[in-house]
């Protein structure tokens, strides 16, 4: 029951705030108090509008808001969400392009489970619509899983993306991005040694930790002070009575939010700041660069507590993916399996999550690829976010990595595509 408290005093607290910011927006906003002129009211009024509107994302989940394309023909394209494959924990989601015919490649794109929805990577998913048939893992909150579902960890996780696979056929070309790329790859050599197959075409791992001790960052240093005892008694609640997950333990978002805000205060402090002032002045907008970053980045999901300790224990502490030790189900996974499908490391110069060198420990693993099923490449001056949504990603990633599907797809076209690689390599 402490836990079940704590977790719905949080709530508590958030559910008082977004009141206090309604009540202080409605109350400045009376007509009356134009007799009267006085900044305070704008002021206050703003304060209001930007407090019950943060308060208010921390629940609710982000819209994909992909709603059509334009394909070669000139024309928009309906683009309608269907879910593939309906899991407890999280589905496989289709972006199926409606009008148009339907393209060579096919991207699943594994999403990370790291307190913010899969839909963190919307504008990942746009700029490959156009070119790519699109599938995405999306996960649940774990505080609407009820108990009776049972656990989720990182071998059950791994089970979902070796199924996802399975489900694509071989002519998929796989993308992880941060938090799950170890999985993916440990998902890859499952599926490589139980139905070779289902091996995709090609896996591109974009910032994630293979090995968190080849570039120390504060993460992984956080992740070697506090013990799993520690970890479990300061981060795990129990889901409260309002939700369908009562008393399921997890990792609860809004204190995830916490550490995530924590990191950068000065910057987050200042960015709210600026708004209010902004929103006072009246110039303020419903999607501003301010309301479309912070609409997500506020958004938060909790995690299944096995699914969290078992990734600090295992991933960062007992580094299971780095030293080919990973078990799931009982069975251990091979790296060496994995022996028709290219890997590319993507990772971020600037990156201070994922250093560089965490992602790239994976091409030492596969020892039966040959050099050429094998690439990296790092992006100057680019930091996390900005390898799979920014601008580095749109400018210059995005077209490395297809590039690399292309050249790996097999048939003429494959061919074509290496060959043309091959002379832009020198």
């Amino acid at each position: 029951m402490k836990g079940m408290a704590t977790y719905d005093l949080m709530e508590s607290i958030r559910n008082t705030n977004e009141w206090m910011g309604a009540s202080a927006r409605a109350f400045a906003s009376y007509p009356i108090w134009g007799l009267a002129p006085n900044p305070m009211f704008k002021v206050m009024s703003a304060w209001g509008r930007v407090t019950e509107r943060s308060f208010a994302r921390m629940v609710i989940k982000p819209d994909w808001a992909i709603t059509s394309i334009v394909g070669e023909d000139g024309r928009d394209h309906i683009v309608e969400e269907v879910v593939d494959i309906a899991r407890p924990f999280g589905d496989l989601l289709r972006f199926k392009v409606h009008g148009r015919p339907e393209k060579k490649r096919r991207v699943l794109l594994c999403a990370p489970m790291s307190g913010h929805y899969s839909t963190l990577l919307r504008s990942t998913v746009a700029s490959l619509l156009p070119d790519c048939e699109v599938w995405v893992t999306d996960w649940h909150n774990a505080r609407d899983i009820p108990v009776s579902e049972g656990k989720f960890d990182i071998e059950d996780y791994s089970i979902y993306l070796m199924d996802f696979m399975r489900h694509m056929g071989p002519d998929t070309h796989v993308i992880a991005v941060c938090q799950p790329v170890p999985l993916a790859l440990a998902a890859t050599a499952y599926l490589a040694e139980q139905d070779p197959d289902a091996q995709p075409r090609t896996l591109t791992l974009i910032g994630g930790p293979i090995d968190p001790d080849a570039a120390p960052t504060e993460v992984t240093d956080f992740g070697r002070r506090v013990t799993m005892g520690q970890l479990e008694h300061l981060a795990i609640q129990r889901v409260g009575f309002k939700n369908k997950g009562v008393g399921r333990l997890v990792y609860p978002g809004l204190l995830q939010l916490g550490g995530f805000i924590s990191m950068n205060m000065d910057r987050h402090a200042q960015a709210f700041a600026d708004k209010i002032t902004a929103e006072a002045r009246g110039e303020g907008g419903e999607r501003d660069k301010h309301n479309r970053f912070y609409d997500e980045y506020l958004s938060v999901m909790d995690m299944t507590a096995e699914f969290y300790l078992s990734t600090v224990e295992r991933i960062f502490k007992g580094r299971e993916i780095a030293r080919n030790a990973f078990v799931v189900d009982g069975h251990k996974v091979d790296f060496s399996k994995i022996t028709n499908v290219a890997v590319k490391i993507v990772e971020g110069e600037k990156d201070d999550i994922s250093a560089p060198g965490q992602c790239l420990a994976a091409l030492d693993l596969l020892t039966s690829l040959q050099p050429e099923q094998k690439a990296s490449h790092l992006e100057p001056g680019a930091g996390h976010y900005g390898i799979f949504a920014g601008k580095s990603w749109r400018n210059n990633i995005r077209p490395l990595v297809m590039e690399f599907m292309d050249a790996h797809s097999g048939g003429d076209d494959g061919q074509k595509a290496r060959l043309t690689l091959a002379a832009s390599n020198g």
